[in-house]
């Protein structure tokens, strides 16, 4: 295309896929979120029952749509794990201070987290290091200067305005935060959260404890090694970590918010902690079905959408209600997939279609991971990963937050797509939230794949800014996250057809996807020789 095309004529020329009346697509998306979030489901904990149901499901669909296997001739890639529980009524945490012992009640001050550390004892002094990021890129070093060997690191959650959140983000990441613990010293953390940036009550981050954690039971693929303990501290009873530092709690909070550097510095305190943990064998697979290119050589390139089949299980009852159905997380997600695979089987796009449902996003990434490091085709065909992970349809689609946007070359089809459907692209308004690192999109990133996860984001000002924040309050990681929400399906129906015209686009493209010269991420993109842009190494 020119570039001198008139913009008008431009988006007239867009590949666009064709669709039936909204409400009718809007109805047919939601029968799958009303299967996927059922309670027979029982909230699709990877390996159980229900999330087999969930995937037997998602296959049905696919073969139906005549969608092909995309795991040899079967639909299924296993994925095998480890389930790891800890003991709760055994788990100690105790502050020793001035001689003094201050014994913690786990679940209300704080609670131990199974997602990383190790059973036995764990008795360190404890050091506030600010973020606890280490970013060379960016001159920054919360470790600098300090002597951290056999202590236990405190740390808020978040990061510095100044560098930019796809980078903060990254080096946010639990692999990429433990290796710069491990090398500090550090054999444990304890985790703030600032009031400002949190997402659920107290009393549901501490319920959460009782979910299993997840890792590979392939050792090679475990990435979390050399933490003895991991502690989330409640942030309203943070001020009794803080007594006799030369900070407070509340003097750390307020200059984060204030976007000023935070300080670093030994704490007058130990803590004292005993955990014990139970493993079990599991077995939960991706599903993975494949839409062949139309076209003889850009078939041999793959466009990969994603979304996470998984949810957290049944909990800690609220309201008589122990199951956590995911309708919205990410009922929605898979259900969206599952209609653009039935758009673009008749759209026919000129590169060949995965569609992965991946397991264990809620345990850490562990199916998308995995199937990035073990893929089905070779990892150097797939060209874009497009993710969609509780997209948020609670109003009218006019605005969205696309994670990963200035990063790569997909900004261009993204803003053609965006322009034609009417929707306004804004930048990530919740940086410190770590969004972009947070669900299967980021599996890809780490392998070079140019890759974009997909929000509706609220219009600043007005009532659905507060209708977001609502839902996080009252439906996040909650039995409440069910088909009884008040969702809007219009403009799921609508966000389903902008994915479907992206994925055309980019499937259809003459050349794929790359990383931005500017872009961090760029350093892991390997591209066979013959496609590399120019100036890639």
């Amino acid at each position: 295309m020119s570039r001198r095309t008139p913009p008008l004529l431009l988006l007239l020329l867009l590949p666009s896929v064709a669709f039936a009346d909204s409400s009718q697509e809007a109805e047919r998306w939601w029968s799958h979120v009303r299967v996927l979030a059922d309670d027979s489901m029982a909230g699709r904990e990877p390996g159980s029952e229900g999330y087999q149901k969930a995937a037997d499901y998602v296959a049905e669909q696919l073969a139906a749509m005549g969608i092909k296997p995309g795991a040899g001739d079967s639909y299924f890639q296993e994925v095998e794990l480890v389930s790891k529980r800890l003991a709760d009524s055994s788990a100690k945490l105790t502050l020793v201070r001035g001689g003094k012992r201050i014994p913690l009640t786990n679940g209300k001050e704080a609670f131990i987290s199974q997602h990383l550390g190790e059973a036995g004892q764990v008795d360190a002094p404890l050091a506030f290091v600010g973020n606890a990021l280490s970013i060379p890129e960016a001159g920054h070093d919360d470790f600098a200067g300090m002597d951290l060997k056999g202590k236990l690191a405190v740390f808020l959650y978040g990061g510095p305005a100044h560098i930019p959140g796809p980078l903060r983000a990254h080096h946010s990441a639990t692999a990429e935060r433990v290796k710069a613990l491990r090398e500090a010293g550090v054999v444990g953390v304890v985790v703030l959260f600032n009031p400002k940036t949190e997402e659920m009550p107290w009393s549901r981050i501490a319920g959460a404890r009782f979910e299993p954690s997840m890792d590979f039971a392939d050792p090679v693929l475990v990435e979390t090694q050399g933490m003895k303990l991991s502690v989330v501290f409640n942030n309203k009873h943070a001020e009794k970590l803080f007594a006799g530092s030369p900070y407070s709690f509340k003097d750390v909070v307020a200059l984060a918010n204030a976007n000023k550097p935070l300080p670093h510095f030994d704490m007058p305190t130990r803590l004292e902690a005993r955990s014990e943990r139970t493993h079990a064998p599991v077995k939960s697979p991706n599903v993975v079905g494949v839409l062949p290119g139309s076209d003889a050589t850009l078939a041999k390139e793959y466009v990969v959408l994603t979304a996470h089949l998984d949810h957290v299980g049944v909990g800690v009852p609220v309201k008589g209600d122990a199951i956590f159905n995911g309708a919205m997380d990410n009922a929605t997600g898979v259900a969206a997939v599952l209609e653009v695979a039935r758009a673009l089987q008749a759209a026919k796009p000129k590169r060949s279609i995965i569609f992965l449902l991946v397991t264990a996003e809620e345990k850490g990434l562990l199916g998308a991971r995995y199937f990035a490091a073990r893929p089905t085709v070779p990892l150097s065909s797939i060209v874009a990963n497009l993710n969609m992970d509780m997209f948020m349809p609670l109003f009218p689609l006019t605005q969205m937050v696309a994670y990963g946007q200035d990063e790569s070359s997909l900004e261009g089809p993204l803003q053609q797509v965006a322009t034609s459907h009417g929707v306004k692209l804004v930048p990530d308004p919740e940086p410190d939230r770590m969004l972009f690192i947070r669900s299967d999109q980021y599996a890809f990133v780490r392998k070079g794949v140019p890759a974009l996860s997909f929000k509706f984001s609220p219009i600043a000002g007005s009532a659905q800014v507060r209708q977001m924040q609502d839902w996080y309050t009252k439906y996040y990681h909650a039995p409440a996250d069910d088909v009884h929400q008040p969702v809007d399906r219009e403009a799921a129906a609508k966000f389903v057809k902008f994915l479907a015209d992206l994925s055309l686009l980019v499937g259809n493209a003459p050349e794929r996807p790359h990383y931005k010269e500017s872009s961090f991420f760029r350093r892991f993109e390997t591209l066979p020789a013959e496609v590399a842009p120019k100036g890639t190494p």
